[in-house]
C-alpha cells in the first residue's frame, strides 16, 4: 500500500495519474494489464512505455532470509539466530482464515484481475482526488510481492532499500513488467503462498509463521478468524498498528479488517460482529534470535561458529559472500558439542568459581584423534552487564577472544620435552637444575642467528629446595624450572617451535611463537582450545588433529533442503608415538605424584600438567586422558588480579596454584563428561628411576649452566646476533581484554613459577 510522503516532488495523486495517463499511452501494455494473467502473454508490444522493453525480462525470486538453527552434536537445539526471523510454510500450512483476510482487506479482486486491477486504480484515483489525499491505493498483492523482493534483495543497505521503496514513475514501471510475469510464471496460489512468507508483520517478524508465533505462541495453520484479522491489519503498518504497543489501535485495525472480510463475502455479517466482541488474545513470545540466548551455557560455543563460518573460505571465497549467506539463514547446523560434555564444564565452572568473582575461567574440552570440540564454557555468562562478557576467553582473538591469550605458565612444558625426545634425547636426560641461574647463552636459533643473553636474565625455581641434578620426569612432576631452560638450551630453539607449529601452537593475536629462551617457562599467551587441542595430539599417539566445531549444515532452498560443504579436521603427525607415548608416562607423573595429583581421575588413567605464572596472574591445568582432553584457564582477563589472599568460588586461597583452582575444576568437567564412556589406557614406557648423585659433590648432567648475565622480570632479555630486544608495552583502553605479555621476550616472562 502506498504510503503518505513529504516533501518535494509529485504528490501520489498526481504519481498516479502520471502513471495512468502513460500507460494508456502505451494502447497494448493497458489492454493487457487490465486482463487476468492469461492475457498477459503480449504485454511488451510496440507502443509501450519508453524503457519498459529495457528493463531485464527475468526477475529472480530471492531465497528469503529465514532463522538459522544451531544443533548439538545430538540434534538438540542450542541456539537460534536470524538476520530476518522467518520460517517459509506451504498455503497448506496456512489457515484459510489468514488467507482469506490477507486478500480482503490488500486486495478483494485479487482472483479476477491480472497484474493491475485496472478498476482498483481508477477507484483510488477517484476516491484520493475527492479526498484531497492518498485515503486508498491501488497495489494488488502481486506487485507488493515485487517490491518485498527488491526489499529482500537489498537486505540491510539503506541506499537499496530506499531505491526499492521510493515513490517514482520509474520504479512503478519495473514493479509492473515484473509483475506481470510473476502472473504469468506462479499463479495466484503461489502468488499468495510467497507474499504471506516475505511480508512484514512487525516485532521483528518476517512471514505469517514468525508473526503467527510472535502475537500467539501458535502454527499459522492453526490461526482462528480474529486472530487471522489481525495479523492481515497489521500489514498496512506494522508501527502503528502493533497490537503489543497500541492494543486499541490494533484492534480498530482488526475489526475493519472483519468488516471488510463480511463485505466480500468470505465471512457472515453475524461472524464479523462476534469476532468483533472479543479481545486480542494475545499469548507474546518474545524474540529469541542470537547466540545470547544460547542453552547449557553454549553462547560463547555458539559465536565461536558463527565466526568459523564467516572466516573459513570453505563458506565462500570472501568475506562479503559468506556473510551474505549467514544472514540469508535458513541453515540447519549440526555442531559437535556434546551436550554431557557441556553440562558438566557448566557444572564445574559454577561449583568452583562465581561470576562475581574478581577472576575468571574457561574451560574447553577436545576430542583426541577428531578434533571435536565437546565442550566450551566460563565463569562470567554472555551478556553486556555486570559480571557478564561478549569475550570468548578460551579462543584466539580472531574468534572472539583475548587480544594475545593468556600466559601459560609451565604448562608449556611438555611442548620442549616433546622436541628433546624427537631430538634423540633420552626421557633418562639429567641436567643439573640448580635453584637459580642465569639463562644459558648462547642458544641456536632457526635462523641460524644465536640468541645471546646480553641482558642478564636470569630465572629460578618455585622453591630453594628444588635443585637438581634432575631427570625428566621428576622435573615434570615438580615443574623445575631451571631443568627445562638447560634442555631448550641444549637443542636449542628451532625444535621446539618447531614442534609449536606442529601442534597449531600459536599465540592469542595468531602470532608465531618467539624464539626466546622464556617460551620454556610459558610466557607468551595461549587460549585453552589452542592448549587442549595440542595435548590432545599427546593422546593421539602422537598425530594433531586441528580443532573443528560444525559437522553438517544443510540449507533450505525452496522446499528443498541444500547440503553445505563444512571445514574438517586436517590430521598430521606432529611427533612419533614412541615420544608421545614418553610424555604420556611423563605427564602420568604429575598427576600421580607431582604438581597436579588434585586434578588426577579416580576411575581412568590421566596426564597433565599445572601451570602458574609470575606475580599469580595466571593459573591453568591442561590434561587429558587416551580419549579426551582439556584446558582450563583460571585469572584476570585484564591481567591485573594477583590471585594471592584472594577468595575464589568461595574458598580462600593464600596462593593460586594450577593444582588447587583450575585442577578441580578440569578433573570435575572430565568426570562428568566421561562418565559412561568407555575407560581406555594409556601405552606407557619404561623410564628407569634415577640413580641420585651427592648433589654437593657438583652437578654434571647438563650444560650451559652458567653462562650470562642478571636481568628482572619485565627487562630487556637479550639479543639474537647482538641486536637489543625492547620489552614491547600495550596501552589498551579500559574493559579491552589483553593477556598481558608482562616481559615481552625476557628470561623469566610470565612462566617464571611452577604449577
Amino acid at each position: 500500500m502506498p504510503k503518505k510522503r513529504s516533501g518535494g516532488g509529485l504528490s501520489p495523486l498526481q504519481q498516479a495519474t502520471k502513471f495512468l495517463g502513460v500507460s494508456v499511452l502505451a494502447g497494448a501494455v493497458m489492454a493487457g494489464i487490465a486482463m487476468p494473467a492469461a492475457g498477459a502473454l503480449g504485454l511488451a508490444a510496440k507502443g509501450s512505455v519508453q524503457g519498459f522493453d529495457d528493463i531485464p525480462d527475468s526477475l529472480k525470486s530471492p531465497q528469503l532470509s529465514q532463522r538459522t538453527t544451531i544443533l548439538d552434536s545430538k540434534g538438540n537445539q542450542i541456539a537460534s539466530v536470524y538476520s530476518r526471523d522467518r520460517t517459509v510454510v506451504e498455503l497448506k500450512d496456512i489457515s484459510p482464515y489468514m488467507q482469506k483476510a490477507i486478500v480482503a482487506i490488500e486486495d478483494s479482486r485479487f482472483y479476477q484481475h491480472g497484474a493491475i486491477d485496472l478498476k482498483g486504480v481508477l477507484r483510488a484515483l477517484n476516491k484520493n482526488a475527492q479526498s484531497g489525499g492518498v485515503s486508498q491505493g491501488a497495489s494488488t498483492l502481486t506487485q507488493q510481492l515485487v517490491k518485498n523482493y527488491f526489499i529482500e534483495e537489498a537486505g540491510d543497505d539503506p541506499t537499496k532499500v530506499a531505491q526499492a521503496t521510493q515513490q517514482t514513475l520509474g520504479r512503478k514501471v519495473k514493479e509492473l513488467k515484473y509483475a506481470i510475469q510473476i502472473e504469468e510464471k506462479l499463479g495466484k496460489k503461489k502468488i499468495l503462498e510467497n507474499y504471506l512468507n516475505i511480508t512484514f508483520f512487525g516485532e521483528q517478524a518476517y512471514g505469517v509463521e514468525a508473526a503467527s508465533e510472535r502475537y500467539f505462541s501458535k502454527h499459522a495453520k492453526d490461526l482462528n478468524l480474529q486472530q487471522s484479522a489481525l495479523l492481515a491489519g497489521i500489514v498496512q503498518s506494522p508501527t502503528r498498528y502493533d497490537p503489543i504497543n497500541d492494543e486499541a489501535e490494533a484492534k480498530k485495525r482488526r475489526n475493519t479488517v472483519l468488516a471488510r472480510m463480511a463485505e466480500v463475502g468470505d465471512i457472515s455479517k453475524a461472524e464479523a460482529l462476534a469476532a468483533e466482541k472479543t479481545d486480542l488474545g494475545l499469548k507474546v513470545s518474545q524474540p529469541k534470535n542470537g547466540c545470547i540466548t544460547a542453552v547449557k551455557g553454549a553462547s560463547f560455543f555458539c559465536k565461536y561458529v558463527e565466526k568459523v563460518f564467516l572466516s573459513d573460505p570453505v563458506f565462500g571465497k570472501t568475506k562479503e559472500a559468506r556473510a551474505k549467506i549467514w544472514n540469508q539463514g535458513g541453515l540447519t547446523i549440526r555442531t559437535t558439542l556434546d551436550p554431557q560434555a557441556q553440562d558438566s564444564v557448566q557444572a564445574s565452572l559454577k561449583e568452583h568459581i562465581y561470576k562475581s568473582d574478581s577472576v575468571a575461567a574457561a574451560a574447553t574440552l577436545v576430542e583426541p584423534g577428531t578434533g571435536k570440540i565437546l565442550g566450551m564454557g566460563q565463569s562470567k555468562p554472555y551478556g553486556y552487564g555486570k559480571n557478564e562478557t561478549e569475550y570468548n576467553y578460551s579462543v584466539n582473538a580472531d574468534m572472539g577472544g583475548s587480544n594475545f591469550g593468556f600466559p601459560t605458565g609451565s604448562t608449556f612444558k611438555p611442548f620442549v620435552a616433546a622436541a628433546a625426545l624427537e631430538q634423540g634425547l633420552p626421557a633418562t636426560q639429567q641436567y643439573p637444575a640448580p635453584y637459580s641461574m642465569d639463562y644459558p647463552s648462547p642458544v641456536s636459533t632457526c635462523s641460524g642467528k644465536n640468541w645471546v643473553n646480553t641482558g642478564g636474565a636470569t630465572v629460578e625455581n618455585e622453591s630453594e629446595s628444588e635443585k637438581g641434578p634432575y631427570e625428566l620426569k621428576e622435573a615434570m612432576a615438580k615443574s623445575v624450572n631451571t631443568y627445562f631452560v638447560q634442555m631448550i638450551s641444549d637443542i636449542g630453539l628451532c625444535p621446539v617451535v618447531s614442534m609449536t607449529n606442529k601442534l597449531g601452537v600459536v599465540q592469542g593475536n595468531g602470532d608465531k611463537i618467539p624464539e626466546v629462551p622464556a617460551i620454556a617457562l610459558g610466557s607468551k599467551g595461549l587460549s585453552p582450545l589452542t592448549m587442549a587441542s595440542a595435548y590432545a595430539a599427546f593422546a593421539n599417539e602422537g598425530t594433531y588433529c586441528t580443532p573443528i566445531a560444525i559437522e553438517s549444515i544443510t540449507q533450505k532452498v525452496g522446499n528443498e533442503q541444500k547440503s553445505l560443504a563444512v571445514p574438517k579436521s586436517t590430521c598430521s603427525r606432529a611427533m612419533s608415538k614412541k615420544t608421545a607415548d614418553t610424555i604420556n608416562t611423563v605427564l602420568r607423573g604429575v598427576v600421580d605424584s607431582g604438581t597436579g595429583q588434585e586434578a588426577g581421575l579416580t576411575d581412568r588413567q590421566s596426564a597433565g600438567k599445572t601451570g602458574t605464572t609470575d606475580s599469580r596472574k595466571n593459573a591453568w591445568f591442561v590434561g587429558y586422558t587416551p580419549n579426551l582432553a582439556g584446558a582450563v584457564w583460571v585469572g584476570s582477563a585484564k591481567q591485573n588480579i594477583e590471585m594471592t589472599s584472594i577468595r575464589i568460588g568461595g574458598v580462600w586461597h593464600d596462593e593460586v596454584y594450577g593444582a588447587d583452582t583450575p585442577g578441580p575444576i578440569w578433573k570435575d568437567a572430565m568426570t562428568g563428561a566421561l562418565e559412561g564412556k568407555q575407560v581406555e589406557k594409556f601405552q606407557l614406557v619404561d623410564i628407569p628411576d634415577p640413580v641420585k648423585k651427592d648433589k654437593d659433590k657438583g652437578n654434571d648432567g647438563g650444560k650451559n649452566n652458567d653462562d650470562g648475565g642478571v636481568t628482572t622480570d619485565g627487562g630487556t632479555t637479550g639479543t639474537t646476533d647482538g641486536g637489543t630486544t625492547p620489552t614491547p608495552t600495550f596501552s589498551l583502553p579500559d574493559g579491552f581484554i589483553q593477556g598481558n605479555d608482562n616481559g615481552g621476550n625476557n628470561g623469566n616472562g610470565n612462566g617464571g613459577n611452577r604449577g
